[in-house]
């Protein structure tokens, strides 16, 4: 059965969603209890102690944080030298050393199948930073992160499969998201994909699935924060996960990541990212999305660091 669209406002943009999808019915202030009768969704009671807000945002009104009822994802998380990624990332970022040496870059495939903005795909690639502020030492902030499963990053690319999302990352985070063919399949194995330009293969991923662990909601909670400039002024968005099934493997075997020469590929080349440190399956997680904040720790537009 082929899927129909219709056009709505984003700010000053007209953009094509799913007909009786979420954000045709709700535009981003959904009725949780419609939701709660959408089988799909599964159970939603983590979202009901977070309210959302109509907030002024760079495209107008807008009602936020964004709830992402059920997702999934698989991370791949590299060890990287750390003068490419000092290269790399803009003043005053600073990457979080892992190793003498080295620090940190995830490359993270997300599927997204029931949202406030329709079921779409995404890739990511992540310079993990200190935190805004932080001093002293990088083991300790490491480890107390790890702890805490709190980390903080700098997205270096956030390519989208549906135009929905690339409009509202764009124009809303001025995250640097682009359109692109993604498919994202967690299953007996999981599979993910990326395509570049002209549909030519940039990213293959492979990974037969490891066994998984299932707990109680809210009972495994995480936070990812990103650190991004929009406007020219330095600016956080805090991601809030509840994390329902899940593996992690350290140094893991039977990867098969195959890099094809597309962006994706040259900015993982580019990085040095080459040593798989650990790999991370969400089979099931419920996310929200914050809008971003201003940062009081940093000064303002930033200027790459010089060589």
């Amino acid at each position: 059965m082929s899927k129909r669209f219709t056009e709505v406002e984003f700010g000053s943009h007209k953009v094509e969603v799913l007909e009786g999808g979420y954000y045709d019915r709700f535009r981003m202030n959904p009725d949780l209890d419609q939701v709660a009768r959408d089988k799909a969704a599964g159970n939603i009671d983590f979202f009901r102690r977070i309210p959302k807000q109509q907030v002024a945002s760079r495209v107008g009104p807008t009602w936020a944080p964004n709830f992402y009822y059920r997702s999934g994802s698989v991370q791949l998380l590299f060890l990287a030298p750390l003068d490419r990624l000092r290269a790399t990332l803009p003043a005053p970022l600073e990457p979080l050393r892992a190793f003498p040496g080295y620090g940190l870059v995830a490359l993270t495939f997300f599927t997204y199948s029931v949202c406030d903005n329709d079921p779409y795909d995404e890739v990511s690639v992540a310079v993990v930073v200190r935190r805004p502020g932080a001093r002293g030492s990088h083991a300790l902030e490491l480890m107390d992160a790890m702890r805490r499963r709190s980390f903080t990053a700098h997205v270096l690319a956030l390519p989208v499969n549906t135009e929905i999302a690339r409009v509202r990352g764009v124009h809303g985070y001025q995250l640097p998201k682009w359109r692109a063919d993604i498919k994202v399949d967690i299953g007996a194995e999981v599979s993910a994909r990326i395509a570049g330009p002209k549909g030519l293969p940039d990213l293959q991923l492979k990974v037969p699935l490891p066994s998984l662990t299932h707990v109680q909601p809210q009972s495994r909670m995480s936070t990812a924060t990103m650190i991004h400039q929009v406007d020219g002024l330095w600016h956080q968005s805090v991601v809030q996960s509840n994390t329902l099934s899940f593996a992690q493997r350290l140094f893991p075997r039977n990867v098969r990541l195959e890099r094809n020469g597309g962006p994706l590929s040259q900015l993982l080349d580019g990085l040095g990212a080459s040593r798989i440190l650990r790999l991370d399956v969400i089979k099931d997680a419920q996310i929200v999305l914050n809008l971003p904040v201003p940062l009081t720790a940093f000064g303002q537009a930033a200027t790459h660091r010089s060589e």
